[in-house]
C-alpha cells in the first residue's frame, strides 16, 4: 500500500487473523501483528476495523449458527458483543497497539446507537484492566463505524456525538438498499452503488457528520471506481479507502479534478434517473 502511495489504511480486516484455524488468536499474538503494521505505518492514520465474522465468513471455533439469510443475520458488532469476553480481548489487544501508531478502532454493521454505547463501556473496561495490571496502552483512539445499514444511514445525527468518525460500506449499503444480494446473478444488477439512491445516502452522511465536526471515508468497492471518485470528490468525502493497486489512477484522477467542476456534477448525478445516468454525466465530465 506504501508502495502504491496509500496515505494511510482505510481499512485493516482483522477477520483474517481469526479464519481458516482451529483456535482464535490470542491477545498477545494479536498485539504483536497490530503493533507491527501500527509501526510500519508510523504517524498514518491507521483504521483497524474489529471482527467482521458471522455470516458468510464462518470460524469453527466460535458457536455460528447456520443462517438462511447470513447477511441479515448474526455478524460483526452483534457477534462481538454477544461474546464479550472474545471481544475484550481484541480491545484489549488493540489499546495496547495504539502506543506505537495512530490507531484507529472501527466498528463493523452498526444499526443502532446502543450497539455504540455497549463499545465504548467495553473500551472503558478494557483500559481499566489494562491499567490495572500495568500495561502500556492508549484509551484516546479515535473511534468509528461503518455506515453500511440503511438504520445507521437514518441515525448519523445520534450517531456523530458518540464517534469520531464514520466510513460508508458502500458493498452492504447498497445490496440493502436495493433488497437485493450482491452474489446472487439474478438480482445483482439491480445493487448499482453510483444509483442516485445510494448517492443521497453517502450525500446526507457526509452533510450531518461535517455539521458535527466529523470526517467521513468510504472504504466500498466505490472508493476505487473511478467512475465513482469525481461524484464523491464533489459531495465532499473526504478519505477513500482501496485496494493499494488502485491508489496510483485515482490519485492521477483527483489531481486533474476542479472542485468546482466536481461540485456542480455531484448535484446533477444526484438527481439523475439511474447508475446508467450518472456514468454518462461521468463520461462527458472525462471528455
Amino acid at each position: 500500500a506504501l508502495a502504491a502511495g496509500a496515505e494511510g489504511v482505510g481499512l485493516l480486516r482483522t477477520e483474517f487473523l481469526f479464519q481458516e484455524r482451529s483456535t482464535p488468536p490470542d491477545e498477545e499474538e494479536q498485539y504483536t501483528i497490530y503493533r507491527h503494521v501500527a509501526q510500519q505505518m508510523g504517524d498514518r492514520p491507521l483504521v483497524i476495523r474489529t471482527l467482521d465474522i458471522g455470516g458468510d465468513k464462518p470460524a469453527p471455533y466460535l458457536p455460528l449458527p447456520h443462517e438462511t439469510n447470513p447477511f441479515l443475520g448474526w455478524r460483526a458488532i452483534r457477534v462481538s458483543l454477544a461474546l464479550r469476553g472474545f471481544f475484550l480481548t481484541q480491545l484489549r489487544a488493540l489499546l495496547r497497539a495504539a502506543e506505537h501508531g495512530n490507531i484507529h478502532i472501527l466498528l463493523p454493521m452498526v444499526s443502532t446507537v446502543g450497539e455504540v454505547q455497549q463499545v465504548q463501556a467495553l473500551l472503558n473496561l478494557a483500559a481499566a484492566s489494562l491499567a490495572e495490571e500495568g500495561q502500556p496502552h492508549r484509551r484516546d483512539l479515535p473511534l468509528g463505524i461503518m455506515v453500511e445499514a440503511p438504520s445507521a444511514v437514518q441515525l448519523v445525527d445520534q450517531l456523530a456525538p458518540l464517534v469520531d468518525f464514520f466510513s460508508i460500506g458502500t458493498n452492504d449499503l447498497t445490496q440493502y438498499t436495493f433488497a437485493a444480494d450482491r452474489t446472487n446473478e439474478r438480482v445483482a444488477a439491480l445493487a448499482d452503488a453510483l444509483h442516485p439512491a445510494i448517492l443521497r445516502q453517502i450525500d446526507g452522511v457526509l452533510r450531518v457528520a461535517h455539521a458535527h465536526g466529523r470526517w467521513c471515508g468510504l472504504c466500498g468497492e466505490l472508493a476505487g471506481d473511478a467512475d465513482a471518485i469525481p461524484i464523491l470528490l464533489g459531495l465532499g468525502l473526504d478519505e477513500f479507502s482501496m485496494a493499494p493497486a488502485r491508489i496510483p489512477v485515482a490519485k492521477q484522477l483527483i489531481n486533474h479534478l476542479a472542485m468546482p467542476v466536481v461540485r456542480r456534477l455531484a448535484q446533477r448525478a444526484l438527481n439523475a434517473a439511474d447508475g446508467a445516468a450518472v456514468r454518462q454525466l461521468v463520461a462527458g465530465l472525462v471528455r
